[in-house]
């Protein structure tokens, strides 16, 4: 198991999903964890199951003064961890405008406003999760490619910007996660298995893939301006 034995560890979208599987490995790696997002119960419920072993904060990416209010307050970070986003999904033609932009808002803007205040130690660490659309786009989530691309080269360039502090990008492929639990059980498994039937892997990602890949850029100095793509081969199929 990778050390962070007394590091500070922020994982912004930890309440579920990835971010909830890395504040899970961060902390079983010996971290101080504080996990974030907008919803104070599903936070106090997350906290309960890893037996109080994390703390919790409130925060909206979206809202540029509550982040500097919180960053302002608190002791310089030894990484951070970007994965919280709410977009909706469709082809460009058949989103409308107010979602296309909403969507950018959340995972593109969300992310930068992060990077901007965020208060991080030399030798530390950003991290932002992406995703595999950016390089296999999909004719019904053009906008979700576009937006992961960008994510991509933010933090390539923020690697350069905010040097000696470590910038790098995750880039899952289909995870499962709470994400599908809106469609219903026998369509969600179909689904799964047509993908994983197409993968090399012959499977779908499980949050605590992602989460591996997180600690390996935490803990690897010598990683910065990278993105780890962690699809089960979903590019090259």
């Amino acid at each position: 198991m990778h050390s962070l034995h007394n590091q500070r560890v922020l994982v912004i979208g930890g309440s579920s999903g990835i971010g909830l599987a890395i504040a899970a490995a961060t902390t079983d790696a010996g971290a101080s964890v504080t996990i974030a997002s907008r919803n104070q119960e599903k936070l106090t419920a997350v906290a309960t199951k890893l037996n109080g072993a994390v703390h919790i904060a409130v925060l909206d990416t979206d809202d540029n003064g509550l982040l500097e209010r919180f960053f302002e307050r608190q002791m310089t970070w030894d990484h951070v961890v970007v994965s919280a986003a709410q977009t909706k999904v469709g082809s460009v033609r058949s989103l409308s405008l107010t979602d296309a932009k909403a969507a950018m808002e959340s995972k593109f803007w969300g992310a930068y406003r992060v990077a901007r205040v965020a208060r991080i130690n030399d030798g530390g660490s950003l991290t932002l999760v992406s995703g595999f659309l950016s390089e296999r786009p999909s004719a019904t989530a053009v906008l979700q490619g576009a937006i992961n691309a960008a994510l991509e080269a933010l933090a390539r360039g923020l690697a350069l910007e905010l040097a000696p502090v470590r910038v790098n990008a995750v880039s899952p492929g289909m995870i499962e996660t709470p994400i599908w639990d809106d469609l219903p059980s026998e369509k969600r498994r179909r689904m799964f298995e047509a993908t994983a039937a197409q993968l090399p892997v012959h499977k779908i990602g499980q949050p605590e893939d992602i989460a591996n890949a997180v600690l390996f850029l935490m803990t690897t100095t010598y990683a910065t301006g990278s993105t780890v793509r962690v699809d089960g081969g979903g590019v090259i199929a």
